[in-house]
């Protein structure tokens, strides 16, 4: 039997370890998996890229029309024999775009633009199965944090629709006198791939942080600023939905000039539309090489000039990482433009073409990185400001 302890004796570490109050439990159990997620997230992202690249490069070689069917389980094997070949073949030589632009392709030929068309479906069949595989790994294990599950699940949505807005494109170039997708259904497929390729870009920024050090952040936001990336986020969407508008219809090789348009600042017959006599010109918005180029070109001086002002409100920022955000932001847009130029001077060849597809991607992650920063701005010592 143990004799009495003096009240002078001091208390054993166990006994203090187990007295002392435990903090963070709740940041404990809402945290979940989150740098497996942002890692998982990150794979998804390149993933998007590279298919926003291939579906460029799809378009810019005239391959989307190729496949004239939508099978998104059976259609992921392609032809196994030469038998399977002459069928797929015979399909394409049905559609239009055989029949008015290339009567006389030979099987080879055809086999080229197949295989562009079956790569960038079957990579939108592995980033189905990569989110899918990653989303439930995190649900069954309940890793996902408190309040993402239907961010994530949100994304496996928008891939799903994203996949039937794709045939919703291609079909609209399988019948009547198309030899292409429709401009505007393709703007829309391209579209939809940058906002997915936005809110992957955001969650992977939000992940990053805990959210106690986002909770804390926000008390240094920056509003005016905030508003200012927003806007110039809007209207970087607005310029990639224009740009889509010149692929669908070979615009960007019409008017291989710069500054003005074959001598002109404003192109010649701007609204004339074959078959849109009788008053329907705002087909010219989405079918005229020349207003489409133009509006593109107009646009992207106004997203520069905008850029521009953001770019100087931030210098304001007494937050060293913010104005070097708006920096990287700045020199982007002005390379896109850059580079858009010279997309236009040598008639939108595929690899220049591809690079300025590629510039987008750049523009957006860059803008969301400094719309970002102005709401969770990340602290620094009294040195850093200086």
């Amino acid at each position: 039997m143990s004799g009495k302890r003096s009240i002078f004796e001091e208390v054993g570490s166990e006994a203090r370890a187990e007295a002392a109050p435990q903090t963070g439990l709740i940041d404990r159990a809402r945290r979940g998996a989150r740098g497996a997620i942002r890692a998982w997230l990150m794979v998804l992202f390149a993933l998007v890229v590279v298919m926003i690249a291939v579906g460029g490069l799809t378009r810019l070689t005239d391959s989307g029309l190729s496949i004239t069917e939508w099978k998104p389980v059976t259609g992921a094997l392609p032809p196994m024999s030469a038998a399977d070949w002459e069928s797929e073949f015979d399909k394409y030589r049905a559609i239009p775009e055989y029949q008015l632009q290339n009567k006389g392709m030979s099987l080879a030929e055809f086999k080229v633009i197949y295989w562009w068309e079956w790569g960038h479906r079957q990579l939108g069949r592995v980033i189905g199965l990569v989110w899918a595989a990653g989303f439930l790994w995190f649900l069954v294990r309940r890793q996902i944090p408190h309040g993402w599950t239907g961010r994530l699940l949100g994304l496996g949505a928008l891939g799903g629709l994203q996949g039937a807005i794709g045939w919703w494109m291609v079909s609209s170039g399988l019948t009547g006198t198309m030899v292409d997708v429709a401009s505007y259904r393709l703007a829309t497929h391209l579209g939809i791939a940058f906002v997915i390729l936005a809110l992957i870009s955001w969650y992977v920024l939000t992940l990053g942080r805990e959210e106690r050090e986002l909770i804390q952040a926000r008390r240094g936001a920056e509003p005016k600023l905030k508003g200012l990336a927003t806007g110039v986020l809007h209207f970087s969407f607005l310029q990639i939905l224009l740009g889509a508008l010149v692929a669908g219809i070979d615009a960007g090789r019409g008017f291989p000039t710069w500054p003005l348009m074959n001598g002109a600042f404003f192109p010649a017959d701007a609204f004339y539309v074959p078959g849109a006599e009788n008053g329907a010109t705002w087909r010219a918005f989405f079918e005229n090489p020349g207003l489409v180029q133009f509006m593109h070109r107009m646009a992207g001086y106004l997203l520069f000039v905008f850029a521009l002002f953001a770019w100087w409100k931030a210098r304001g920022s007494p937050l060293v990482r913010t104005r070097r955000a708006f920096d990287w932001m700045a020199v982007a847009i002005f390379g896109q433009m850059v580079l858009g130029i010279v997309t236009v001077l040598y008639a939108a060849p595929w690899q220049i073409a591809i690079i300025h597809q590629l510039g987008a991607v750049a523009v957006v992650v860059l803008v969301l990185r400094a719309r970002f920063q102005t709401m969770y701005p990340t602290a620094q010592s009294v040195r850093g400001s200086a």
